[in-house]
């Protein structure tokens, strides 16, 4: 760590992402490193690391690059510090965050039956290998 800041080795290791998937996210805006070293690598803060979280967090959930950008922008709005939203704005975008929790909650919720028919799946494996053995 330096300054307070980590290079991409241990935010891989704090995210769980490999080293590839974080470059990637770089290129495609997801996150930006807050600063670089003098001999050029890549520096994160906590809160990139928590950003990046957030954005693993929402793989399992199939959102696509596009919504992961959107989403992360409504969030970064609505934390503004410096230039807070108008409530105008703030209600708008609280809206735009409602509809992204009504889309993961059901993404969820398919996930939960889909690991249901898979547990079902293994137990019926299980249940053949007792009568076989």
């Amino acid at each position: 760590m330096t300054n307070g800041r980590m290079q991409i080795g241990e935010v891989a290791e704090r995210t769980g992402l490999s080293l590839r998937t974080i470059r990637h996210y770089e290129e495609v805006g997801l996150v930006v490193p807050s600063a670089r070293s003098k001999g050029g690598f890549r520096l994160y803060t906590d809160a990139d690391v928590d950003r990046l979280k957030v954005i693993r967090r929402m793989k399992p959930l199939d959102f696509s690059l596009e919504e992961m950008r959107d989403l992360l922008q409504v969030t970064d709005r609505l934390g503004a510090v410096d230039d807070p939203p108008t409530s105008e704005e703030r209600a708008r975008l609280t809206e735009r965050l409602d509809s992204y929790r009504k889309v993961a909650d059901a993404r969820c919720e398919t996930l939960r039956a889909r690991l249901e028919m898979a547990e079902d799946f293994a137990a019926t494996l299980r249940r053949k290998l007792g009568e076989d053995a």
